[in-house]
């Protein structure tokens, strides 16, 4: 796919190097990547070659957490680095629990923004913010955002394989307590987190990112958990993706390599 046979893709689409958003697209079977992304793909896979599997438990996790969530009475979702939108997006699950659900995308990737505006032109009740997730004042003043949100009723803060592409110099304990602190009690946190413990091909494979727009910083099962600092976890706590409410069945759920949690605001 060739940047100029499509209509669609923005300006500034830097096909010059790989992108996290439409390599993880690629992995989970979608059609809105470049040769760039593919070839950067198949590179991961050599180290580690089940790495779809690895894209698509985080997104059955997903789907699990936003049903839950929205089980809860959950009727405002915020979905950080929500990346390009594959079937089974937050506003589909949410709003088939309550249509009047609404959801507030973010992300910084141009295609990503596209494609979400696209999906989303009809929907009165969801909206895409194009937005740095490490920014929470720009994304949660931003008018998008205000004009669906009202901080003043619980919101559910989610980050799915966005945070580990956050760097420690950059705080991402600083980031999501930004968020926190913007919302009531009873909202929640819901986030997945890519990790090499029990897997160190994974961190080998990470390094390929470093050279990308997108550098990935893994972390231990401790460090995610204190991504949730003010919120109750919610069992089964911190676990692997396919452990969190999933399939009892599914063996050696380490090798998803991401552990995965939600929380809710005291």
């Amino acid at each position: 796919m060739a940047a100029e046979e499509l209509s669609w893709v923005p300006d500034d689409v830097d096909l010059s190097k790989p992108n996290a958003a439409r390599v993880y697209d690629y992995y989970l079977g979608g059609a809105n990547n470049f040769d760039v992304d593919r070839v950067f793909a198949k590179k991961i896979a050599e180290t580690v070659p089940d790495v779809a599997f690895l894209a698509i438990e985080n997104r059955s996790f997903l789907r699990r957490a936003v049903k839950f969530m929205a089980e809860q009475g959950i009727r405002q979702f915020i979905d950080l680095g929500s990346g390009i939108p594959t079937v089974g997006n937050t506003h589909e699950i949410a709003q088939a629990v309550d249509p009047s659900t609404r959801v507030v995308y973010v992300d910084i990737e141009a295609v990503a923004v596209a494609h979400s505006e696209l999906i989303l032109a009809d929907n009165p009740n969801a909206d895409i913010v194009r937005a740095d997730l490490r920014e929470p004042e720009s994304v949660l003043t931003n008018p998008q955002t205000t004009a669906l949100i009202d901080f003043g009723q619980p919101v559910a803060i989610m980050a799915y394989s966005s945070i580990h592409f956050v760097s420690d110099e950059a705080d991402p304990a600083r980031i999501i307590a930004a968020y926190r602190d913007a919302t009531v009690s009873g909202s929640y946190l819901s986030l997945s987190h890519g990790t090499a413990d029990g897997r160190p091909e994974v961190g080998e494979a990470v390094q390929h990112y470093q050279k990308t727009a997108n550098p990935g910083f893994l972390r231990s099962r401790a460090e995610v958990t204190a991504l949730f600092d003010g919120y109750e976890l919610v069992e089964p706590g911190i676990v692997y993706t396919p452990e969190w409410r999933g399939e009892l069945d599914v063996c050696d759920p380490w090798r998803a390599s991401a552990y995965a949690g939600v929380g809710r605001k005291a």
